[in-house]
């Protein structure tokens, strides 16, 4: 436990140290809010309906997607785990430990967004906070576990970018950040519900906000949960100890299984 506590607080302190995870963690989410806030409120002044959800959805994509994948490919590529494995480190606690420690600094910029928008910008707040509570810890399950999964099939750390920016850049385009759900064509909808930024939306602007969702928010909810888990349960079978250990229990191909529960949802909820 002790071992687990001294991992646990350096993995929360690097987040604030390393000028790359400070960048991910924080100030980039936090300096495209007040973007947000200043300017896209003035264009579109919807927008600050779903202001508080959408920023903070954006802060998930961005701490998980571009901050967790990297520093578990670089540690890897220098020989970092083989020291962990020889002082008795479980791989778990490697893959576990920095998605925690994310989702504790998510909290922290969750707070500070849910503060701050209805002072600064005038926005829409949310009327549950129970459920908000709820979808954003089952959004930030979801994104947390596709970061670590894609840290561990990455081969190197530029691949690493362009496996993200797969998720990312969609994400944005078509997971209701920026445009609603019901206004995309319909096979962008169904792209969109591959995302679990569009989840994410839908069940925070359903059961979090008031707000009319586009399909079953309850049933978003599970498909982040049943995602997120089964990411992590990819990440840890397929975990490599060594980019020269070649042995491997599975192709990383199998991490595409983490959209399982996505496409199961497209096709029961039609």
């Amino acid at each position: 436990m002790s071992a687990f506590a001294t991992h646990f607080s350096f993995e929360f302190k690097t987040g604030i140290r390393n000028k790359n995870l400070l960048l991910m963690n924080y100030l980039f989410p936090l300096s495209f809010y007040l973007m947000m806030g200043f300017i896209m409120t003035e264009i579109n002044p919807q927008f600050k309906e779903i202001m508080i959800p959408a920023m903070v959805v954006f802060a998930i994509l961005v701490a998980t997607l571009l901050g967790l994948p990297d520093p578990l490919v670089s540690a890897r590529e220098s020989g970092i785990f083989r020291s962990y494995k020889i002082n008795g480190v479980p791989a778990f606690s490697i893959l576990f430990t920095p998605a925690l420690t994310t989702g504790l600094h998510l909290a922290i910029i969750t707070m500070i967004i849910t503060v701050s928008a209805p002072f600064l910008f005038d926005v829409t707040v949310p009327t549950n906070g129970l459920n908000l509570f709820v979808a954003l810890t089952a959004v930030s399950i979801a994104c947390a576990g596709m970061g670590v999964l894609i840290g561990v099939v990455s081969p190197s750390t530029r691949m690493t970018v362009l496996y993200s920016q797969i998720i990312f850049v969609p994400s944005m385009l078509l997971g209701g950040l920026m445009m609603p759900f019901s206004m995309l064509p319909e096979g962008a909808q169904i792209v969109a519900q591959l995302l679990p930024a569009t989840h994410g939306m839908n069940a925070l602007n359903g059961l979090a906000m008031g707000f009319t969702p586009d399909f079953n928010p309850w049933a978003s909810v599970v498909m982040l949960t049943a995602s997120g888990l089964l990411a992590f349960g990819l990440a840890l079978y397929l975990f490599s100890w060594d980019n020269k250990n070649s042995a491997r229990r599975g192709h990383p191909v199998l991490a595409l299984l983490a959209l399982v529960p996505y496409l199961l949802g497209i096709m029961l909820l039609g």
